[in-house]
């Protein structure tokens, strides 16, 4: 069976599951599996941009970047075909089903001035742990979101690995330092309230370093791979809503599936572009007017690493 139809998907709005009965774990016997692709129709949105001259470590932080003194980061992760790469695909509406594991606390890097991975599933408190793999400071400001607006979650400091040097002020020293070593780890607890499933980090130093987090309430979700595809399995035959999120895609539509006994749904999900300009600090396509970066600065913060596209 093959299912095609446009899916438009939430941000904050995102309405997981909620139901006045709690998952229950049960022997699946005749679970059905659902398979599929996740594509992006349209023009792929433009990426932010942040000037490193205004943020700190811009000599570290700057071996990714553009090559002209900003730090790009581009929340769509798209393939040459449209493959929509990272996003949940979730089914709402299974009450039980296969055991929902606990896999403990779930691990984000600081690493080369990202957070890693840029989008994170957990449970509702359950706690996630950050760890500063680079040679400078960071530090986590977390928030739940919604329609209800931000409310903070937690904001504490990230500290780097003490056998780092502390002293990286210029390119040669700090573009040329490559180590990543971990950092103490720091473990917080991701208790959302009522209605609130969505949760955002963000470094207090660094703006461009940023990861979206979703709290499930049944184990079956997925993230899509580099072809956007995902496999859901063990299914319990039934009529559940499938659900496709993307932090920044800003509306929603659920997709009905059936499943019937040792089943197969194979559905192919096809995103419209969000357009407009979606983030204060988009990329623009005229010359930036605002803090330019000198030519001496933009020789100085060389990207060692990798120069992005914007």
């Amino acid at each position: 069976m093959k299912l095609t139809q446009y899916v438009f998907i939430a941000v904050a709005t995102i309405g997981l599951y909620s139901s006045a009965h709690a998952y229950k774990e049960v022997i699946v016997s005749n679970g059905g599996t659902l398979t599929g692709i996740v594509k992006l129709e349209g023009q792929v949105p433009k990426p932010k941009g942040y000037n490193l001259t205004t943020l700190p470590d811009q000599f570290y932080c700057g071996r990714i970047s553009d090559g002209e003194g900003w730090r790009i980061l581009q929340p769509f992760n798209i393939g040459p075909k449209g493959e929509f790469r990272e996003v949940l695909v979730y089914l709402e509406g299974v009450e039980a089903g296969k055991p929902f594991e606990d896999d403990g606390a779930r691990l984000i890097e600081a690493k080369d001035c990202l957070f890693l991975p840029f989008t994170t599933v957990v449970r509702d408190n359950q706690p996630v742990t950050v760890v500063n793999m680079d040679p400078v400071m960071h530090d986590i400001q977390a928030y739940e979101t919604s329609h209800l607006g931000p409310r903070v979650l937690f904001n504490v400091p990230l500290p780097m690995n003490p056998a780092h040097p502390r002293d990286l002020k210029d390119r040669s020293d700090a573009g040329m330092y490559h180590k990543h070593m971990a950092g103490a780890p720091m473990k917080q607890l991701v208790n959302l309230s009522k209605d609130r499933r969505v949760f955002v980090m963000q470094c207090g130093f660094h703006a461009y370093m940023e990861s979206w987090g979703v709290a499930v309430t049944n184990p079956y979700f997925a993230k899509t791979d580099e072809q956007g595809r995902f496999t859901l399995v063990d299914v319990p035959p039934g009529t559940y809503k499938l659900v496709v999120w993307h932090p920044y895609v800003r509306s929603t539509t659920e997709q009905t599936v059936t499943i019937g006994p040792n089943g197969t749904v194979d559905t192919q999900l096809v995103v419209a572009a969000p357009t407009g300009r979606l983030y204060a600090n988009e990329v623009l396509d005229h010359a930036y007017s605002r803090f330019n970066v000198t030519e001496e600065t933009k020789k100085e913060i060389d990207p060692m690493i990798e120069k992005q596209r914007h």
